[in-house]
């Protein structure tokens, strides 16, 4: 996948602090003068100080495109982002591609006291372990002991049946 509109200035460029080995997908321009870079291994979005927050495609829970907003939730109710891009491009495309290639196993289950989680094994886009997230219905508290204890025996339970 190539970048599709012309090249990113040369100052958000070097503002992002890529990894090595990290490319360039696609990138917008945002309503706030500031850019969104999806890179080979993550989500370079505008912070309000007027840096950019990289967060890796395995901690993006999910991704919306919608009336010219991307929406951003990091998974294990980590921060959620919204951005006005006003070019898109191909950063929409590129966001759903990169989060959905990390996902190696998505479950949903019913708790036995009838509380619902999503269990969630992510491979980043670096190789390596997947990494394993719980997503609890609203109104349950994710810090809760016994709920948590609960989620972790289905975990195991998922993991034997898949060998990850």
């Amino acid at each position: 996948m190539r970048l599709r509109r012309g090249p990113l200035p040369s100052a958000v460029r070097d503002a992002l602090a890529l990894e090595r080995g990290e490319r360039v997908l696609a990138a917008a321009p945002t309503r706030g003068g500031s850019h969104v870079t999806a890179t080979t291994t993550a989500l370079h979005i505008p912070t309000t100080s007027g840096g950019y927050a990289r967060i890796p495609w395995e901690r993006v829970d999910h991704a919306t495109w919608k009336d010219g907003w991307l929406h951003v939730q990091e998974t294990s109710a980590g921060a959620a982002h919204d951005i006005r891009l006003t070019d898109p491009g191909s950063v929409p495309e590129t966001v759903r591609e990169r989060v959905t290639a990390t996902i190696a196993v998505s479950h949903q289950a019913v708790l036995p006291g009838g509380a619902k989680v999503r269990i969630a094994g992510r491979r980043p886009a670096t190789g390596g372990d997947v990494r394993w997230t719980f997503v609890f219905e609203p109104g349950t508290d994710p810090a809760d002991p016994g709920l948590r204890a609960q989620a972790e025996q289905v975990l195991e339970e998922l993991r034997r049946q898949t060998g990850l």
